[in-house]
């Protein structure tokens, strides 16, 4: 009766560690019977909401990005199997210009569509014929070009930098838990478009944790004929994409900082900060 009631706690315990959805339904019942779904959400990391409320540019500078590649050149682990998946995100372009953009609600930057240029070039060229089929004079407005283009990539994706864990066993009863890091580290640079000379350049780091952990009962009861033999667990691993975006999102945060140092832009004062000083 005593391992009975050791029984259950465990696997009460056991229970409340696997992640819930919508708070009703496990993952295992998520994919067994597929009645559970996650709404969308948006993500907000640390380095979002400081990105999000920084002070303004005086004057917002143009600037394009062009691409912003994997240079890691890795693929993803798979024990026996052949993957040619990458191990970092292919849309790291997206994120910088997303991060751009954020900066400051919108009001740091000045971004130009570089990253397709094709399909713009396209466009336009459509436009103008339509208006000279139907004998309308008005040109169409020339493009922006860039003061600064950001360029620079995933440079870094390093895995198992530290793992390690803990576990225990008695009478047949154990427990364990496990970690790993991996790191992945991010370049950015800005280039002027007149001369071509490297004005800025920043590289961030984003640490990457997975832990696991979970428990196992083996033992013989009933006077040794019956066995009981019990498993369970969980593993949690940070997304690749979200630390990459958080890294993308801290180089941003510090190349602005890096050109106000440098005197190629200003930040704009705050008027909390100009009543201090009058004071």
């Amino acid at each position: 009766m005593r391992l009975l009631a050791v029984l259950a706690l465990l696997l009460i315990t056991g229970c409340a560690s696997v992640p819930m959805y919508n708070d009703s339904c496990t993952v295992a019942i998520a994919e067994a019977i597929g009645e559970c779904r996650e709404d969308p959400e948006i993500i907000h990391l640390p380095t979002y909401d400081q990105l999000l409320n920084f002070p303004p540019a005086e004057v917002m500078p143009v600037v394009a990005v062009y691409d912003f590649k994997d240079l890691t050149g890795q693929r993803k682990r798979r024990d026996n199997l052949a993957d040619f998946s990458t191990a970092v995100t292919q849309g790291s372009t997206e994120l910088l210009i997303d991060a751009l953009k954020t900066a400051a609600k919108g009001r740091w930057f000045r971004v130009v569509e570089r990253h397709g240029i094709d399909h713009l070039v396209r466009e336009r060229q459509i436009v103008r014929s339509t208006r000279e089929e139907n004998d309308n004079d008005k040109g169409i407005q020339p493009l922006l070009f860039a003061g600064i283009i950001f360029e620079g990539g995933i440079i870094g994706y390093d895995t198992n930098i530290e793992s390690g864990g803990r576990g225990a066993r008695t009478l047949g009863i154990g427990m364990q838990h496990q970690y790993r890091r991996d790191v992945v580290t991010v370049s950015l640079r800005g280039i002027s478009t007149l001369t071509g000379e490297i004005l800025l350049n920043v590289q961030t780091k984003k640490t990457i944790l997975s832990v696991g952990g979970g428990f196992d009962v083996f033992k013989f009861v009933d006077m040794d004929t019956q066995l009981v033999e019990i498993e369970d667990g969980v593993a949690e691993n940070e997304s690749v994409t979200v630390a990459t975006r958080a890294a993308i999102e801290a180089a941003v945060v510090a190349v602005i900082k890096q050109g106000d140092e440098r005197g190629y832009w200003k930040i704009q004062e705050q008027k909390g900060d100009e009543s201090e000083e009058t004071k």
